[in-house]
């Protein structure tokens, strides 16, 4: 069964993708929980319409997604974390914090959702990490792990 998503949904596909899907899943799940349609003609024929429409606010969009990545990369993160004697942090660094780190040192606010830390944070130091603001742009920020 072919759908076409509503909403990203991880390991199917992002919005306005078309898959194909069994159809117990499509039926069953996906279309009555509002997260696809069937890609018959009238809705294919919306979602061009919405893509060309989505198409045009993206390329206001990516000036200012660019600024903010040009911003970010020139800017130099810091998320506190609490640490014992030997440098090794209690708990965990999330990207909650991170999230809130980039809003202290740029002013943007990136959803927490957006943001992937890459590699595991068990030791003071620099980390990266990456934000996913578009489908076409996912940069990769390096932040430092300090203690409180």
């Amino acid at each position: 069964m072919e759908i076409i998503l509503l909403t990203d949904i991880e390991g199917l596909g992002r919005r306005d993708d078309v898959v194909t899907v069994k159809n117990g899943y499509g039926r069953n799940y996906l279309i009555p929980k509002r997260m696809a349609v069937v890609a018959n003609k009238r809705n294919s024929n919306m979602l061009k319409e919405r893509t060309r429409q989505s198409d045009l606010k993206t390329e206001k969009m990516m000036g200012k997604i660019r600024a903010a990545v040009s911003q970010l990369e020139g800017s130099a993160l810091q998320v506190g974390a609490k640490v014992g004697t030997s440098g090794k942090i209690f708990g965990s660094v999330t990207n909650i914090q991170l999230a809130d780190a980039i809003k202290k040192a740029t002013g943007l606010e990136i959803d927490r959702r957006k943001i992937t830390i890459i590699d595991e944070i068990k030791e003071l130091g620099t980390y990266k990490a990456e934000l996913d603001l578009h489908k076409d742009v996912k940069p990769e920020i390096e932040f430092t792990v300090v203690a409180e």
